[in-house]
């Protein structure tokens, strides 16, 4: 597939193209940090420890979005899709980094980025099984089950603090949310399309001016920090390690999925099997990097999905500057701590809108879906699923662990109902059945 429809970095302003970069990084920031904080935290890493897996994650995730926005012969989509590490990822990591230690954790973080690479050709051919009523069902959950997410952090972030809800996070969080509603609504050409990136540094001023931002993350901050094969250890191997992260691995292939078709959708551009197979294999390569450098596993962010939409910016170069930015941030803990300014109710405020329009994207989608009784029950059946799974992850607590892993998690069994669903009624003996008693 050529790329005659995507921009070229360098085509338009560089201070244009590094604002809107930058508003691509500042919404995807909270993420980066998010799972190295979790993970970190559960296996009990020092200072140090911490310092060095953020600022590496932090790197590695613009290494990996360049791998995938960089069209070549085998990688790269060459949408203006950001990778990070998902969510999916957090509880098998810190299951096997607890009960079997670091080394186990990264070889099988390495196993399923080569089990990537090896299935992107004939996982790409499985298109027909991940139609419209498939992905836009995903989007819409991917959009509406990280809600949750979003109104947490406007409380403040931790829902067990003693001051969750306070009325200054709500302040924050709710006023954040509106400043990029009424840019949206009455502001015109650049200044709508960075709503997300002002919203962000208006509601972090008023949070300076509030007093409730620390700024002794930054003096803490260490100057320099390079990236180093095996800072943790070496990796070791585990059959049930690597197959507890290949199944994640294979969920976050589904996600992708979605994600890619969201954005072909909004650029206006068709994706084909070639296509697919370039962005699953350029995951594949990054969560080897991860594995390598001791990181993560890394996917697409479907947070930049609200922010394309929103923005209407469908062109590679502010990607491409987020990339470096990301990477520069990474090399460099002490800019990359300013960046931890950001409260936690300013970035939810800004999840609100982004997250919603995630969710808007896939009910967009599915409105040129074909309304019948079968599509009608794979919508039903898997949005409804994925969100009651979100809301009650306890429901299944007396099932084993590994088993709960993925059942607790709403986008997996979302989506998995979601494919089961269509193949089931769309392509097999029953689906003609299912007409019949129509």
């Amino acid at each position: 597939m050529t790329t005659e429809n995507v921009s070229v970095p360098g085509k338009n302003s560089p201070v244009r193209n590094a604002i809107l970069g930058f508003q691509h990084l500042l919404a995807m920031y909270s993420g980066d940090i998010l799972v190295p904080l979790l993970i970190g935290g559960a296996l009990g890493f020092n200072a140090a420890q911490m310092t060095y897996l953020v600022s590496m994650d932090i790197f590695m995730c613009g290494v990996a979005t360049l791998l995938q926005i960089r069209r070549t012969p085998i990688t790269g989509i060459g949408l203006p899709v950001v990778l990070g590490c998902a969510v999916e990822y957090v509880a098998p990591l810190q299951s096997i980094g607890k009960n079997f230690g670091l080394g186990y954790m990264y070889g099988g973080i390495m196993v399923a980025g080569l089990f990537i690479i090896i299935i992107a050709k004939p996982f790409a051919h499985l298109r027909k099984y991940f139609p419209l009523v498939v992905t836009g069902s995903l989007i819409t959950l991917i959009g509406f089950t990280l809600m949750p997410v979003a109104f947490q952090n406007i409380g403040g972030g931790d829902a067990t603090a003693k001051a969750f809800g306070n009325p200054t996070h709500l302040f924050l969080g709710f006023f954040t949310a509106l400043v990029i509603v009424v840019l949206n609504i009455w502001a015109k050409g650049f200044l709508k399309q960075i709503s997300i990136l002002i919203g962000i540094l208006v509601g972090s001023v008023v949070a300076v001016l509030m007093g409730t931002v620390d700024f002794a993350a930054v003096g803490q901050a260490h100057w320099a920090q390079l990236p180093q094969f095996f800072y943790f250890g070496t990796p070791r191997f585990e059959w049930s390690s690597i197959a507890t992260l290949i199944l994640a691995a294979l969920t976050c292939m589904i996600e992708s999925t979605g994600v890619y078709f969201a954005l072909g959708d909004i650029t206006g551009r068709k994706l084909d099997d070639r296509d697919l197979e370039h962005g699953y294999r350029s995951e594949g390569i990054a969560a080897i990097l991860g594995g390598l450098f001791n990181t993560f596993p890394y996917s697409t962010f479907s947070q930049n999905v609200g922010i394309v939409q929103l923005s209407g910016i469908k062109k590679l170069t502010p990607i491409y500057y987020s990339a470096f930015m990301l990477m520069i941030l990474g090399l460099i803990p002490k800019f990359g701590a300013v960046a931890t300014l950001i409260p936690s109710s300013v970035l939810g405020g800004a999840m609100l809108v982004m997250f919603g329009m995630v969710g808007a994207q896939g009910i967009k989608m599915l409105s040129k879906v074909e309304l019948n009784n079968k599509n009608l029950l794979i919508i039903a059946v898997s949005i409804g699923f994925g969100l009651g799974v979100t809301t009650q992850p306890q429901l299944f607590q007396y099932l084993p662990a590994t088993v709960q892993v993925i059942m607790s998690n709403g986008m997996v069994v979302g989506s998995f109902t979601a494919v089961i669903l269509n193949i089931l009624l769309n392509h097999t003996s029953l689906s003609k059945k299912v007409e019949e008693d129509i």
